[in-house]
Parts: C-alpha cells; sequence; structure tokens
C-alpha cells in the first residue's frame, strides 16, 4: 500500500493531538507533509521534527520569527498567516487533508482542499455549518471523499454502512448535556466560565465545551448532518444521554434502531476517518459494556437550550443564516471566556445577529466572507450595549 500524504490543519490542539497519536501508530501508512497551528509555536516546531514534515504553517504571523529560528537548523519550509494555511491545503504535496481548525478559519481550506481533489477529514464544524450547500456541492461535483470526524457523524456513518438511503427514517444525535446539564436554567445568567468549562465527559478545546454547555454545538451538528447525510431537518433529532456511550443512532423505517457505542475518546472517529474503509487493528481504549449497565436517554429543554432551535430555524431559512450564527457565536464565546459578558449573552448577541443581519439566499465564498464579519460586527455591538 502506498504511503499517504497527510496534512494537518490544527496539530497543536486536541483533535490534532490525538490524529498525530493515530499516525504515530501507523508509519507504514501515514506520512506528515504540512503542519498547521494558530499560535502555539513551540508545540508545532516539536511536532515537524518528530514527524518530519516538510512545512509548517503559523497562522498567527507575530510567532513566525520565533518558529522560524526554532526551526533554522532543518530544511522544513516555515510560513505564516492564513493564505498559507490556504496554500497547504491546496498543495500538490499531500493526499489527505485533516481539518481540525476552530470557527470560521477552517471554511476556506476546505474549499481549497476540494478544489485541488484532496481526501478531506473533517473535524472543523463550521465548514458545514457555514457552507454546507457549497461545500458538499463542490465536493459532489469533484468525486471528493469527504469523511466526519465528529464522533456524533461518525457514528451516524458507522451505522448506515451497508443500508439502503430509502430505508432511513431519522438520524438521532446524543448530546451529554454539557457542563451545566444539572443546573436549573434560572441560574444560567451567573453561571461562569470555570463552571461551562468543567464538561463531565469530553476533554476538548475551550470553544467547542461552551458550545457544548449552550447546545449551540448540538445545533451546528444537526446542521453537519444535514449536509453530510443530504436529510430532511426534522428527520434529525436531538435527545441528551449523559453517560456519552451511545454517539448516535439510526432509525430505520422497519422500526429497526442502529446505534454506535465507544468511550468518550475522539481517536476512534479520528481513526475511522483517516484508515476508512478500513478499521485501526488494536483500540486504543477498549469499552467494557459492563461498566455501564445503565444507558439513559431524554429530551433537551427547549426553553434552557434555546440555541437548538435557532439552529433548526437557521436550516429553514437557508442562505447565510448558519454563517451569522457562527459569526456572533464565535464573538460571544470568546468574550465569555474572557469574562465579559454572562452565559445568557452569547444566544442573545446570536438572535441580535440573526435579527440584523442582511441575508443572501445563495452565497457565494465572498458572500460567507461578508456574512461573517457583518454578524461579528453585529455580536460586539450586541455585547456593548
Amino acid at each position: 500500500m502506498a504511503i499517504e500524504r497527510v496534512t494537518i490543519l490544527g496539530s497543536t490542539g486536541s483533535i490534532g493531538v490525538q490524529t498525530l497519536d493515530i499516525i504515530r501508530r501507523h508509519p507504514e501508512r501515514f506520512h506528515i507533509t504540512s503542519l498547521v497551528a494558530h499560535s502555539r509555536w513551540r508545540e508545532l516546531a516539536e511536532q515537524a521534527r518528530e514527524f518530519g514534515a516538510e512545512s509548517v504553517v503559523i497562522g498567527d504571523e507575530s510567532h513566525y520569527s520565533e518558529l522560524k529560528a526554532a526551526l533554522s537548523d532543518t530544511s522544513i519550509e516555515v510560513m505564516a498567516g492564513s493564505e498559507a494555511i490556504t496554500h497547504v491545503a491546496r498543495s500538490y504535496r499531500s493526499d489527505t487533508i485533516v481539518n481540525a481548525l476552530v470557527g470560521y478559519s477552517g471554511l476556506h481550506p476546505t474549499a481549497a482542499a476540494i478544489e485541488s481533489g484532496k481526501r478531506i477529514a473533517l473535524a472543523n464544524k463550521e465548514t458545514l455549518v457555514v457552507g454546507g450547500d457549497l461545500i458538499m456541492g463542490a465536493a459532489r461535483r469533484k468525486g471528493i471523499e469527504l469523511l466526519p470526524i465528529d464522533s456524533e457523524h461518525s457514528a451516524i456513518m458507522q451505522c448506515l454502512e451497508g443500508e439502503r438511503r430509502q430505508s432511513i427514517r431519522n438520524l438521532i444525535i446524543t448530546c451529554s448535556g454539557g457542563a451545566l446539564r444539572d443546573i436549573p436554567r434560572e441560574e444560567l445568567a451567573d453561571v461562569t466560565p470555570e463552571m461551562a468549562l468543567k464538561h463531565p465527559q469530553w476533554s476538548m478545546g475551550a470553544k467547542i465545551t461552551i458550545d457544548s454547555a449552550t447546545l449551540v454545538n448540538k445545533g451546528f451538528e444537526v446542521i453537519e448532518a444535514r449536509w453530510l447525510f443530504d436529510i430532511e431537518p426534522e428527520r434529525i433529532k436531538v435527545v441528551i444521554h449523559p453517560q456519552s456511550i451511545v454517539h448516535s443512532m439510526v432509525e430505520f423505517t422497519d422500526g429497526s434502531v442502529k446505534a454506535q457505542l465507544g468511550n468518550a475518546d475522539m481517536h476512534t472517529p479520528i481513526s475511522y476517518a483517516l484508515l476508512y474503509p478500513e478499521r485501526a487493528k488494536e483500540a486504543m481504549e477498549h469499552l467494557s459494556i459492563l461498566d455501564y449497565p445503565t444507558l439513559t436517554f431524554s429530551a433537551p429543554d427547549r426553553e434552557k437550550y434555546p440555541a437548538l432551535d435557532v439552529a433548526y430555524e437557521c436550516l429553514e431559512r437557508g442562505g447565510t443564516a448558519a454563517c451569522t450564527m457562527n459569526g456572533a457565536n464565535e464573538v460571544a464565546v470568546a468574550a465569555f471566556l474572557q469574562h465579559r459578558c454572562r452565559y445568557t449573552d452569547i444566544v442573545g448577541a446570536i438572535r441580535y445577529a440573526l435579527d440584523n443581519a442582511s441575508f443572501v439566499t445563495r452565497p457565494t465564498l465572498a458572500d460567507y466572507d461578508l456574512s461573517n464579519r457583518e454578524a461579528r460586527d453585529l455580536a460586539q455591538r450586541y455585547l456593548n450595549r
């Protein structure tokens, strides 16, 4: 088997580090060509040395000189900035792009990778939240394999293997409920970032952990599922599952339900995407079902988690609506993490942006860029009121 050349966008983040764990275990299968990080230049330099990367990109250009100096005794090409990230996503040097960037910054590199015919393992949910129709249309035209890394979408993909599309009744996305699932909605206004960051099961980055608490993340996963699996929004359901063992389910027309179970560990969906259609020969961590004698499910409280209905509303509106939701959310989450707004202001900022933003029915990438900037400005206006 030919060695697969891999570029990882977001290599120093949680998903990127775990992706490198998988690649470390399969040196006969993968070779790292390029690594990209936002600001952690020291970790990026160490990764580049260990895996023999041909090039590295630091998104924050202020760290270029430090990264360049750290790798001055090597032949590794050092670049910086968003254009360089898009360049390596498009580069002929790689066969597969793992997009683990956080936020809107992942959209253009995904589009560039599709344009140049790359296989894509996608962890950047904003790519499909913002531009799902555009991205999936381009992938179909190019015959590109786009494989989800999100545990929920990986679970659905696994449940659909060997099944006929006509047999699908509903997709059922599970949700832990996040760090605040046991806090009454009347107390949410007093929640601190420290409280919201204590996820009971998953170890993730700060932004996605807050999105998990608000259920913005789950709303985004509904939007992703609509585009990944080409299924109507009303056939995508969300259930609270505190144990985080059932990662998602598919209900079929004959009444059968398939579920994919596993530990709360991203190594499994990452390896599934990287090795597909094969499976890893050995698990990073085995699930003992006897450790979980009780698995529970419940409907989400729509008043406590209004972001979920906002996501469905964005799907119904189409166009740039979900881009507006995402841009406003990114600004509000950053402000909350910096103690500059209340937890409840996150959805407030999203609502304000959606109510005041311009709208494009059939957007281009340039339209998404304009919509993203406008949403951020509107969210900032709301938070500064």
